[in-house]
Parts: C-alpha cells; structure tokens; sequence
C-alpha cells in the first residue's frame, strides 16, 4: 500500500528563508523581488499567501488587473510606492491594499531599506490578466499560459464568418 503524503500546517521560519526564490517579471526590466510561496508549503490550494522583499530600487511586477482573483498586499516592514488605479500612495508597515478584480495596481520600491510583505488572493482555474499599458491579456487555464494583444480584440457582436 502506498504510504499518504506527509500533510504540513506550519511552516518555520528556517523553511521559509530557505525556500525564497528570486525572480522578475519578464516584461519589465526593473522587475526583481524574492518570495517564498507560503500557502502552497502550508499545503492550502485555494488561496495564495506569499512573503516578499523587494530590494532598494526595485519593481515588484508590473502594472496590473484581474479578472477573476481579487489581491491584497500587507506591508510588514519598509516604504513603498504603490500605484493603484493611477494614482500613487506612499505605503509603509502596517498599511493594507486590497484589489478587488478589474482594479489596476503596483508596488516599487524607490526608498533605501528593503520592502517586505505580505501577497494573497485567490487561486481560481481560469484567470485573465490585463497589461493596460502594454497593450496584452494573458488567460491562464491551470498551468497553460496564452498572451494576446488586445488591439487584435473583436467584439463578439462584430464577428463574421472571416474573423
């Protein structure tokens, strides 16, 4: 008989510092942070909760909505610029963002100490992001990623039988 998977509902500290991985998002240069996907070493599937540092001068993502996961964002420690719908708020620890879907935002750190926070939301099997200012949507279905522009959008009522 097959033995079951060990089930995990704490995670230490020691884990969580060794599990942090840095990345950048592929579509904005100054885009570079660290994180440790909490929730999944937890073993939870239906949210996301990630801890993560973006260093002095630095992006987190870029310039984003959901359509179907809301976010939110818990400062623990550091400042940080955060764009939300356009507009810029300084953000510092203790400071709660919450984004609701189709609401736009983003978080730079432009001061000289390391932004840390706190990331979740939720993990659906179909999202769809925009990229307003870069012209693109991505509809992720589980782990297949597709990318489109959306000036080459149709509106459905709009359809022939050549489109």
């Amino acid at each position: 008989m097959a033995e079951e998977p060990q089930r995990k509902y704490l995670v230490r500290a020691d884990e969580i510092s060794e599990q942090a991985v840095t990345a950048s998002h592929p579509w904005n240069p100054n885009s570079e942070f660290t994180g440790t996907r909490l929730a999944v070493l937890s073993g939870l599937t239906r949210v996301g909760v990630n801890l993560m540092k973006v260093s002095p001068g630095k992006e987190s993502f870029i310039y984003h909505s959901q359509e179907r996961e809301e976010e939110w964002i818990y400062i623990i420690s550091g400042r940080g610029g955060a764009e939300i719908e356009d507009e810029e708020f300084e953000v510092g620890p203790g400071d709660f963002m919450g984004f609701p879907t189709g609401v736009a935002h983003h978080l730079r750190n432009p001061y000289d100490g390391d932004l840390v926070y706190l990331v979740g939301g939720e993990n659906v099997d179909i999202e769809v992001a925009n990229f307003p200012r870069l012209g693109r949507r991505i509809i992720r279905k589980g782990e297949d990623v597709q990318v489109y522009r959306t000036s080459d959008a149709t509106d459905f009522g709009e359809l022939t039988e050549e489109t």
